[in-house]
């Protein structure tokens, strides 16, 4: 792993923690997510399915929301994701690291954006030390965002 912060392990740590609080009985693929905040704390997301599938929400979403709900938006400095398909128990599975979805993507810019920061975004497996790690300018190169309508 060479992670571009030394929370990396951290975040990906408390990302698996977060996956096995996953609502995910259609898709079965359970993601997790760890947003590690100014002052060293982290806050977590899971995976929020529903049976009317647009309504779904990406564990990225949750945290994000999580934080801006607590008036912490701005505060974000890094952020892990990490996700894969369910065993029989529900626990996430897979040494193949994930990275957030395209519309994840673009909420996690809206923070970035927001905190004046180009988000580091470690991207891990369920299982094993398989970790990739990118700025968000990495995962949406020309992001259109809130600079973009003159708020920061």
């Amino acid at each position: 792993m060479n992670p571009i912060d030394p929370n990396a392990e951290r975040l990906i740590a408390a990302a698996r923690e977060a996956a096995r609080h996953a609502h995910a009985p259609y898709s079965r693929f359970a993601v997790g997510a760890a947003l590690l905040m100014e002052d060293g704390t982290i806050i977590t997301g899971a995976n929020f399915e529903n049976a009317s599938y647009g309504l779904s929400l990406c564990a990225e979403t949750v945290a994000i929301a999580t934080a801006s709900a607590a008036g912490r938006l701005r505060e974000i400095v890094a952020i892990g994701v990490i996700g894969g398909a369910m065993d029989a128990t529900g626990a996430a599975t897979g040494t193949t690291p994930v990275s957030p979805c395209g519309r994840c993507r673009q909420v996690i810019n809206e923070a970035a954006q927001m905190g004046g920061r180009d988000l580091p975004v470690h991207c891990g497996a369920a299982e094993g030390d398989a970790v990739r790690s990118y700025r968000l300018s990495e995962l949406l190169p020309d992001a259109f965002g809130p600079a973009d309508l003159g708020i920061s």
